[in-house]
């Protein structure tokens, strides 16, 4: 990998964690941060380099979370970094939704280029709206949807994450403490399991009953559940979505602002079962850690007009060119080394299921990765799975759980093979002292 690493490539822990700076700086926070934010283990991150996170004691830990599934070309790659130094030198904000500037002009004709749609007779595969985040993203592209169709309803899934905006979260089905105080919602979205079984309660019952598919304007999904799990669609499934929306003229949303960006060792997740959504949603790794977040549509869907919908941040300059640039290493090896390694990931899980009971076989594509944690009934069991990733980060290994009682693997794309191995044999230490 094309990298100048300062810091260790494995975990390197010399205090009690956390350590009295870490500790001093969480009393701080506690004070004036909102209690809505969801930490887990006593992490004060200080410096990243590639897959490793030095923290404020100079502890360093093997990140396996990227910040969420977010640094997509490891922590402060230097060509990112380069890039983000140029772009501020020269231009910092000049609201992309008012003015013009070359960066996100760029950034867009990239985008529109990579799109997985056909292309028009104009030879343009997607037109491009810039936010700022993977939510911002969602209420757009369910704007855009109700605004292209004349429509109002939306079909969600069970354990579909989308954000926590109002119009994200009126989408989400994850878990209940996201809307438990919050009603009410957007109206007209109705929740189905994320199975054929589901979709077969759509056609069968919901179409003919109180959902009338002529009012549908969007059915919107993730390529792979993200949030919910890590839960990789049944054979057949996607198509069929999009088999229903052309048969009711529904248009096909696509979430990719987890399992995007290369991710799954295909820009889209969706390439993987060759379907062509209508719209896409991205965020997280395409900036590689700046926010910015994108909806992209069929030319023929964004035909609305000026000011229907704006944004005075999204497609800044500087997130701009670091997504350029992130695009650039995505296709230069970062695709292909998520394939590679989550290969490699896959396989070692396999190997610890077989070894400890209570552990699943691993579910995913190229570096999103997921296990579901069981306890000695075979049960799902959230609280083995938080014993287990607290304990990991001890070691120094960085998880994050989702789902249930899932653990999800979506380390920076630059991780090497050697790291796969550390992450293993960490792992393979905390189940030993928490078995099922």
């Amino acid at each position: 990998m094309e990298t100048a690493f300062s810091l260790p490539r494995s975990p390197k822990l010399h205090t009690n964690l956390p350590g009295p700076k870490a500790a001093a700086l969480i009393l701080r926070d506690r004070a004036v941060t909102s209690p809505s934010y969801t930490r887990g283990y006593p992490l004060v991150a200080a410096k990243g380099d590639g897959c490793m996170i030095e923290d404020v004691d100079g502890n360093v830990f093997l990140d396996l979370t990227a910040g969420i599934a977010v640094t997509s070309t490891g922590h402060c790659h230097p060509r990112v970094v380069a890039a983000i130094q140029a772009q501020s030198s020269q231009l910092i904000h000049m609201s992309g939704t008012d003015f013009y500037y070359e960066p996100l002009v760029d950034l867009a004709e990239r985008l529109a280029q990579l799109a997985p749609f056909p292309i028009n007779d104009q030879g343009i595969r997607a037109k491009v709206f810039f936010s700022n985040s993977g939510a911002e993203s969602l209420d757009g592209a369910l704007k855009l949807a109700r605004y292209a169709t004349g429509r109002s309803r939306v079909i969600s899934f069970l354990g579909a994450f989308h954000g926590r905006t109002y119009g994200a979260m009126s989408l989400t089905g994850s878990k209940a403490v996201q809307c438990h105080g919050f009603s009410p919602l957007v109206p007209g979205v109705t929740h189905i399991p994320y199975s054929h079984a589901g979709l077969d309660y759509l056609e069968t019952s919901l179409f003919s009953t109180v959902v009338p598919p002529s009012e549908v304007a969007a059915i919107v999904v993730e390529a792979i559940q993200g949030e919910g799990g890590y839960i990789v669609p049944e054979d057949g499934f996607l198509a069929r979505i999009r088999q229903i929306c052309d048969q009711h003229g529904i248009l096909m949303v696509v979430d990719e602002v987890q399992s995007g960006m290369g991710r799954t060792g295909k820009l889209f997740a969706i390439e993987h079962w060759h379907v062509q959504p209508d719209i896409v949603t991205i965020a997280k790794g395409i900036a590689s850690g700046l926010p910015l977040g994108a909806f992209l549509a069929r030319p023929a869907i964004m035909t609305w007009p000026p000011g229907s919908h704006a944004t005075t941040f999204g497609g800044n300059p500087v997130a701009c060119a670091a997504a350029n640039v992130t695009l650039d290493l995505l296709q230069e090896e970062l695709m292909d080394n998520a394939l590679l390694r989550g290969a490699e990931l896959q396989e070692g899980l396999r190997q610890l299921a077989s070894q400890f009971p209570g552990l699943s076989l691993p579910r995913g594509k190229g570096l999103m990765v997921g296990i579901d944690i069981l306890d000695a009934e075979g049960q799902l069991s959230a609280k083995r799975r938080d014993a287990i990733v607290d304990q990991a980060f001890y070691q120094g290994l960085l998880l994050l759980g989702c789902g249930k009682a899932a653990i999800r693997f979506c380390p920076p794309l630059v991780i090497d093979a050697d790291q796969i191995q550390t992450a293993l044999k960490i792992l393979a230490t905390v189940l030993a002292k928490n078995p099922a």
